[in-house]
């Protein structure tokens, strides 16, 4: 189970944890809980702590290293588009963003990092962390817990599961990418 929290917290607030599979990961954490691999309380528990913990430094990291690494060119773990993007999904829905973010991959991991840049009070993100890191660790992986108990025989069914998940989880991305390339073609 370790590593399953060393994932959800890198992936929550560490800025290369980006390319890491939380919706899946939960997803499929949950389903091992209802064959009885693994401690459901446990895992529910320990993933919404690695979840918080991470999205606190990730927004510690932005407030205190974002402004100067910002200003540099992309490298192989930092790209200035996921940080605009980051920034967009940010304008558009406030402070819920830091819940929101939660279901977005890439999203997910820079929304902490820019609302530390951004110097968003602490509190009232400590707040929109609690409820967002709590809805997406307890919800994903009490539907895999879920799944794992009502489909007979679901383990063989259990990559499609996923492989749907993810489709899911970078829909939302695929989305803003299409719609930005149809601005960017109706401007020139």
């Amino acid at each position: 189970m370790l590593g399953i929290f060393a994932i959800v917290f890198a992936e929550s607030g560490l800025f290369f944890g980006f390319f890491l599979p939380g919706d899946s990961l939960l997803f499929t954490a949950g389903f091992l809980a209802s064959q009885g691999y693994l401690n459901l309380t446990i895992l529910i528990v320990g993933c919404a702590l690695c979840a918080i913990a991470g999205d606190s430094v990730g927004y510690t990291f932005g407030r205190k290293v974002g402004p100067a690494l910002f200003s540099k060119e992309d490298s192989k773990f930092f790209h200035k588009d996921h940080v605009i993007l980051a920034e967009q999904f940010y304008e558009k829905h406030g402070r819920k963003t830091i819940i929101l973010a939660r279901f977005v991959p890439i999203v997910r991991t820079f929304a902490p990092i820019i609302a530390g840049v951004g110097k968003m009070n602490y509190r009232s993100f400590l707040l929109f962390n609690i409820i967002g890191g709590i809805l997406w660790t307890v919800g994903l992986t009490l539907l895999g817990y879920l799944l794992g108990n009502v489909i007979p025989d679901a383990d063989r069914y259990l990559l499609p599961i996923i492989g749907v998940i993810f489709v899911i989880s970078i829909l939302p991305i695929i989305v803003e990418l299409i719609r930005s390339r149809k601005k960017k073609g109706t401007q020139n």
